[in-house]
């Protein structure tokens, strides 16, 4: 009830807070507490609790304005300079940064990050958090947006040794004079000590450890090829994002024989969904025909387009799904390659797409001779196509494509990636496990990542 809640901030002066480094970076106008200023955190020192808080909710509403950044740090310890050590960070940040920064609000900071960020600049939102037992969660206008429950062991890189929950007061950070951000409504809800944690651990921790480094290291996990078949719902996906910090990009087939396969049904499926803020909405553009049958004010509507080559008319106009054995037509092998590479140049060249998907997918029939087919020049050709046409290269999680000798290649050539599972139904998803492994094995960083941020 509402009377369980506390107010930490008056509106009016900051008793109860101690800045560190610079105290003029904090400003109170109309009940607002407003960051602007060389970097300050704001302490809690007040009553409440003793300014001691174990299990606990939080809450604030919070306004950015354009490329501000800002955190709320929890189980922290007032320190005179530099960034707090102890306690977590839950950041602030919803203009997305290349290069510079891409934890957006609702990140567990450098531990479970959110990738793209739930709400615009310029816009009052409600930040909770919640921390309970060894659980903690983060909700922006009451959605859960990460989550996060420590295992027994736990691992970080160094400089965030201190990222671990004990008990400890809360802080705002001004992280520099750019970032101007809007504070008010700030309170706290203490709770009971000896709650259970709601969340469940990460078990196998040696894929944890990797989740880790990459998360802090800044390196963006994006699933961007998930369906919503077999029964898999968007919650299903969010939780299944929340789990290792991903955030993902739910693909809509559309095309002859394979679903919208006009304008009008495309209009009308866009009319009808409602997308969580959290996930992006991709078009999944199939066989050849879909450049013909679509506008593009609805082709717009989507945050990215990408296809594969697995549905073309081969030189004897045959019309194949090469994933349907009964559809494809074969004969001799290598004149099967010329026509694949010829005809995934061709795509590449001419629709309009974002990102290559099920990229180097051969027929069942051929599959084992992959490495013998993919030849260093049929590679070379399709990567040449995908940089001159500024197109990103999928890490297929399911099949296992393209091969770390391609993707080394492509990397060497410039070209960008992605991430996407293109799962079946709801028991398909996995973890990334093919690309997480990439990264390491092909020297991939997150400046080689294509990131699908309209601007």
């Amino acid at each position: 009830s509402p009377d369980e809640w506390t107010s930490l901030f008056d509106g009016r002066t900051l008793q109860g807070w101690k800045a560190s480094e610079n105290m003029d970076s904090w400003k109170i106008e109309n009940g607002e507490l407003i960051t602007s200023g060389p970097r300050s955190h704001l302490f809690y020192v007040g009553d409440v609790m003793g300014h001691n808080f174990r299990n606990f909710e939080f809450m604030a509403d919070v306004l950015t304005e354009p490329g501000a950044n800002s955190g709320i740090y929890i189980h922290t310890r007032f320190q005179e300079g530099g960034w707090p050590e102890q306690g977590y960070e839950c950041q602030v940040l919803n203009t997305y940064k290349p290069q510079e920064e891409n934890k957006m609000t609702g990140s567990i900071y450098a531990i479970r990050n959110n990738w793209k960020s739930p709400v615009p600049d310029n816009v009052w939102f409600n930040y909770q958090i919640k921390v309970q037992g060894k659980t903690i969660q983060t909700f922006i206008n009451g959605d859960l947006v990460a989550e996060y429950t420590e295992p027994e062991e736990i691992y970080r890189v160094d400089g965030f040794q201190g990222r671990v929950l004990s008990t400890g007061t809360l802080a705002i950070q001004c992280h520099d004079p750019e970032s101007v951000v809007h504070y008010r409504n700030i309170r706290v809800k203490p709770l009971p000590d000896d709650l259970a944690s709601p969340g469940t651990p990460p078990e196998d921790l040696a894929f944890e450890k990797k989740l880790i480094r990459l998360h802090s290291y800044g390196f963006p996990l994006l699933d961007l090829h998930v369906h919503l078949k077999g029964g898999l719902t968007q919650e299903d996906v969010l939780a299944y994002g929340r789990k290792y910090g991903f955030n993902c990009g739910l693909g809509v087939n559309c095309g002859l024989k394979m679903g919208k396969e006009t304008d009008s049904e495309l209009k009308e499926y866009i009319g009808e969904s409602e997308l969580s803020p959290l996930l992006w909405h991709a078009m999944q553009a199939e066989g050849r025909e879909w450049v013909d049958l679509y506008s593009r004010e609805n082709i717009n509507y989507f945050d990215y387009v990408f296809t594969d080559a697995m549905t073309w008319t081969n030189d004897n106009g045959k019309r194949m799904r090469l994933w349907i054995p009964e559809e494809t037509e074969i004969g001799n092998p290598e004149e099967f390659m010329e026509q694949l590479v010829t005809r995934i140049e061709e795509i590449l060249g001419a629709e309009p797409i974002d990102i290559y998907v099920n990229p180097t997918y051969l027929p069942d029939e051929l599959n084992d001779r992959y490495d013998e087919l993919w030849t260093a020049e049929r590679m070379d050709r399709v990567i040449s196509a995908l940089a001159g046409n500024g197109v990103a290269l999928e890490i297929n999680n399911l099949r296992r494509i393209p091969s770390p000798a391609f993707i080394k290649r492509a990397k060497e050539a410039g070209v960008k990636f992605t991430f996407g599972t293109n799962n079946s139904g709801a028991d398909d998803l996995g973890r990334m496990d093919y690309a997480i492994s990439m990264i390491d094995e092909c020297d991939l960083s997150s400046d080689d990542m294509w990131m699908p941020h309209k601007n």
